[in-house]
């Protein structure tokens, strides 16, 4: 039965457009104190940008205390960009168009904390990017030292949401789409006779007024809509290669064959071999030696027509599996030529069958897995979608841990790379969600109607043009975005032994096509679980009946699709208890769905709900996501505050 007083207590309020109050984790102020990770980047000599390189034999890098930008695929060196750039936003006529080809600001506004957005305290801007201005950013750099026939190649993690990059007056490229890292090749005769490099980046970015996807960023923020941020929001960075390099890997290994699938591309033909190396705990353990295949198409990065690709495989008799409680990470070193790239992968299979009695469960490694999670929204109270620091990451993945949960549901976010890997250090399961966009949501079809008519979580279709529009997926360009921004996104995080599930689409937000949509993602990538539809409109598709309850007494449902597919029941969120700690809020006003005041009573209401979750597991609940890892913003039904300095499991 519905509980309708919860339901009320819990109904979406207009933004009253209150200001945050400052809130700073204990890393970003470490930050502002000059010990965090753009101090240690970072230092400037007669107003020039030098930059430090950081150096390593493995996916960690000493570039101050941080990771290597990308563990997956770590060179001995890289040189950070982290820190303090100039900035201007202006205003301009037609933003969506004019960032193509706007000139730069004469003057600049001030100085902007890279990698924090402007919206960021942390940047120490503080300013939100509208949807009629421009964001230009200014950086004056050393050039690295470089032999003859090398390539300098600019990396950006991160940025929201369109871009156009200029080095030394020359345009570098353009880029559109927030979430996805992309690189320029900014070798030019300009930068070898000058020593120097002058980077400019202009930024736009429509946020909840485009079509585009941006998850729960909104211009007008409050209850489960966040603050909108724009720019460098993860790591820029240069690296210096050789003119035939090493440009991506796929990793596939396979317990099962006993062996390690592996394809690597490079930028450009070469008749030197590949060589592999598969090292565990820095023993030796299979190497071999190919020679180049024809042209292949690109994994990744789809400005370029082909790549050139060398494939091989190693047998790895016995593999050591990686579990949540034994996360064992086997090591890999590739060669080409002057080129050596570090790597490292996992042994382990994930799926969804039925258990001995015929229930369908989530299965780690032919076991089954009771999936104990939590979501994970990526906010901070300093840094917004940017984590202050590496540490900071580790310090979620590792409370939640040690709270008894193994899954973290990355939820409507890409996190960089740096945060994948420390999911596979640490052994925490992930399950990935797509980020959401399209047109402005109808709360009646996103929210009200789903929430007080349970019948409505299978009853509609998805692939009409009418659906579309009540699901805001009636724009083609959206819709096409959502397609290649996926397939992006599982080339980019499928390396990844921690990436456990696929998540698609959550309560309708942008929904289109779920069907077609899983088949597209199972064609790419057969070795995971697809989550079709989180919350509601489920379509019969994918691995999971995946639902959404606040307001119900909790129980295992029958499968709507059922006998014809062949799915495990989830409870995909649900709790969401409330607990505003004095002085760790960032507002006045707090939301959730149920309340607590005391340590006690949060204590209590979250034990007693965790346990009725736990207690469906014998009735054919294969696992839950609890809502959620800390609060955001007016949310205050995190097990962690916004700040992450208390513990709400623990107390103050």
């Amino acid at each position: 039965m519905l509980d309708l007083k919860r339901v009320m207590a819990a109904a979406p309020r207009k933004p009253d457009g209150a200001p945050l109050k400052q809130l700073l984790t204990p890393w970003g102020e470490a930050l502002l104190n000059g010990e965090g990770r753009s101090a240690a980047d970072q230092h400037s000599i007669g107003g020039e940008t030098v930059a430090s390189q950081g150096v390593s034999s493995s996916p960690i890098a000493a570039s101050g205390a941080s990771l290597h930008p990308h563990p997956q695929f770590a060179r001995d060196s890289f040189i950070s960009l982290e820190g303090l750039w100039d900035y201007a936003i202006v205003p301009a006529a037609n933003a969506a168009e004019a960032w193509r080809t706007a000139a730069a600001p004469i003057r600049w506004n001030g100085k902007i904390r890279v990698p924090f957005s402007p919206e960021a305290p942390l940047s120490g801007v503080s300013r939100q990017l509208l949807p009629n201005q421009l964001l230009w950013y200014h950086l004056n750099v050393a050039a690295p030292q470089m032999d003859e026939g090398q390539l300098l190649i600019l990396h950006f993690e991160a940025v929201d949401y369109a871009c156009r990059c200029l080095v030394n007056g020359r345009e570098a490229g353009v880029h559109t789409g927030g979430y996805m890292p992309f690189s320029f090749d900014i070798t030019s005769e300009s930068v070898l006779a000058s020593g120097r490099l002058e980077i400019l980046l202009c930024v736009f970015d429509p946020s909840d007024t485009g079509v585009q996807l941006r998850g729960k960023q909104r211009l007008e923020r409050g209850g489960i809509w966040y603050t909108a941020q724009s720019g460098i929001w993860q790591t820029p960075w240069l690296e210096v290669v050789p003119a035939v390099y090493l440009r991506q890997a796929r990793i596939l290994p396979s317990p099962t064959r006993q062996e390690l699938a592996i394809t690597v591309t490079t930028n450009a033909p070469s008749d030197q071999p590949l060589k592999v190396r598969l090292f565990a705990d820095g023993q030796l353990v299979a190497e071999t030696i190919t020679a180049a295949e024809e042209q292949f198409p690109p994994l990744l990065r789809k400005e370029r027509e082909h790549d050139h690709a060398f494939a091989a495989t190693l047998p790895v008799p016995a593999p050591r599996l990686w579990e949540p409680d034994d996360p064992f990470l086997y090591q890999l070193e590739f060669s080409l030529g002057k080129d050596t790239v570090h790597s490292y992968c996992a042994f382990r299979t994930v799926e969804v069958r039925p258990d001995a009695e015929g229930t369908l469960r989530f299965f780690l490694n032919h076991r089954p897995l009771f999936i104990r999670g939590v979501l994970d929204q990526g906010y901070w109270s300093d840094g917004l979608l940017t984590a202050p620091s590496d540490e900071a990451l580790s310090f979620d993945i590792q409370t939640m841990k040690a709270a008894g949960f193994n899954l973290l549901r990355k939820h409507i976010k890409v996190e960089p790379d740096r945060w994948y890997y420390l999911c596979d250090k640490l052994g925490m399961l992930v399950w990935q969600d797509m980020v959401s966009g399209g047109g402005p949501l109808s709360p009646w079809h996103s929210s009200y109607k789903p929430t007080l008519f349970s019948r409505s979580w299978a009853g509609r279709g998805d692939s009409a043009p009418r659906d579309w529009r009540h699901l805001s997926a009636d724009s083609a360009d959206y819709r096409a975005e959502w397609l290649t921004s996926c397939v992006l996104m599982v080339r980019y995080l499928e390396n990844h032994p921690s990436v456990a599930i696929w998540g698609l689409f959550n309560e309708g937000w942008g929904q289109f096509s779920a069907a077609a949509a899983v088949d597209i993602v199972r064609f790419i990538d057969p070795t995971r679980p697809i989550d079709a539809t989180s919350g509601w409109y489920d379509q019969g598709a994918g691995d999971f009946f995946s639902i959404h309850n606040y307001f119900r007494p909790l129980d295992v449902l029958p499968d709507p699709a059922a006998p014809d597919a062949q799915r495990a029941f989830v409870l995909s969120e649900f709790g969401g208890i409330s607990w505003p700690v004095v002085g760790h809020c960032v507002l006045d006003t707090e939301y959730g769905y149920g309340s607590a005041t005391t340590q006690q009573e949060f204590a209590q209401a979250l034990g007693d709900v965790l346990s009725q979750a736990e207690a469906l597991e014998e009735k054919g609940l294969a696992g839950f996501v609890y809502t959620q890892l800390s609060d955001v913003e007016e949310e205050t039904n995190g097990l962690l505050t916004y700040d992450r300095r208390v513990n709400k499991l623990e107390g103050e």
